[in-house]
């Protein structure tokens, strides 16, 4: 840069700029000192930028989840919210490191400007892990009372409510709920779930799965036929296990939904299409995506960010 502004018989400050494009350059100086770059093959070192502005311009993305040959980092989770938050972040100017919880030791992820964590594990184990790296820090989850991070996710509590209301409308009295909610965002869908079903004076059973998988849904389903508990209605807690679920019940001669009615969660693109096509509680991942990026660069620049909640809403399809 010093050469470059004995060149130009300029200052550094000045040559700085020009290369930045700022308009405090007049346009016809930085043509000149750019074209001086180009001819002396100028390039900006982007780390000894960095380290000078002590920042990477980078965000570290975690993903809470340990993906399995039935629940793909391919699917909407997270592959959508990834989606939102590259966009936001690239057009900002920043790099997206992509990484799992066993990656996040790294040194770059260490060395980023933040960390977007992709759920907060069971209890808020993944949570409290990461915030021992002393990074700005945005999580996708449930809302708690205690929370020191912004948290941005979809308004849980809602969406087991309106599985509820929707049984009672069918006139179901034997519910089941499948999945683990000691992670925040399930234990919300059960709540809502188990408030809005105590109001018509029925309490539905839960059938605790660690795994959110095709297996995990048919499991479930001969685990209850095993022990012949009745049960005229299921709700899962995401929509691999509802599919699962579904698939055991017809494969025991019941049908979907005159024996059973079936409610996933997440409202995926394969629920569409799936036969028959599942009712689910819709997620807007996009958006999501885009929330907790806005919230992460807002943290890097130092200015105030609060936690969000997103509606969800029941898509009442053939199940």
């Amino acid at each position: 840069m010093a050469d470059l502004a004995r060149l130009a018989g300029v200052s550094k400050i000045t040559v700085s700029r020009a290369l930045a494009d700022s308009p405090l350059v007049n346009p016809q100086t930085r043509g000149r000192i750019q074209e001086l770059a180009r001819e002396h093959g100028y390039k900006l070192n982007v780390s000894a930028r960095n380290l000078r502005l002590r920042r990477s311009h980078t965000v570290a993305v975690i993903v809470e989840m340990k993906p399995t040959s039935d629940r793909t980092m391919l699917d909407p989770y997270p592959l959508t919210l990834l989606g939102g938050i590259s966009q936001e972040l690239t057009a900002a100017g920043y790099s997206v490191l992509l990484t799992t919880r066993q990656g996040a030791s790294a040194a770059a992820v260490q060395a980023a400007d933040g960390l977007i964590l992709l759920g907060q594990g069971a209890r808020q184990d993944a949570v409290r892990r990461f915030d021992k790296l002393g990074l700005p820090m945005v999580v996708w989850g449930a809302q708690g009372g205690s929370d020191a991070h912004v948290v941005i996710g979809s308004d849980n509590r809602l969406g087991g409510a309106l599985v509820a209301g929707h049984f009672i409308r069918l006139g179901r009295r034997l519910p089941v709920f499948v999945g683990n909610p000691s992670h925040p965002e399930i234990y919300e869908r059960l709540s809502g779930f188990v408030d809005a079903l105590a109001e018509h004076g029925v309490k539905p059973l839960l059938i605790r799965r660690d795994e959110f998988t095709l297996a995990s849904g048919t499991d479930a389903v001969h685990s209850l036929a095993a022990r012949k508990v009745p049960f005229d209605a299921l709700f899962a807690c995401n929509d691999l296990l509802a599919m699962g679920a579904i698939r055991a019940l017809q494969g025991l001669g019941r049908e979907v939904p005159g024996d059973v009615a079936v409610v996933g969660y997440d409202d995926m693109p394969l629920a569409a299409s799936f036969l028959p096509p599942l009712s689910s509680v819709h997620q807007d991942w996009q958006e999501g995506g885009v929330r907790l990026a806005r919230k992460m660069l807002a943290l890097i620049r130092g200015e105030p960010a609060r936690s969000e909640m997103l509606p969800v809403s029941l898509v009442v399809r053939s199940t």
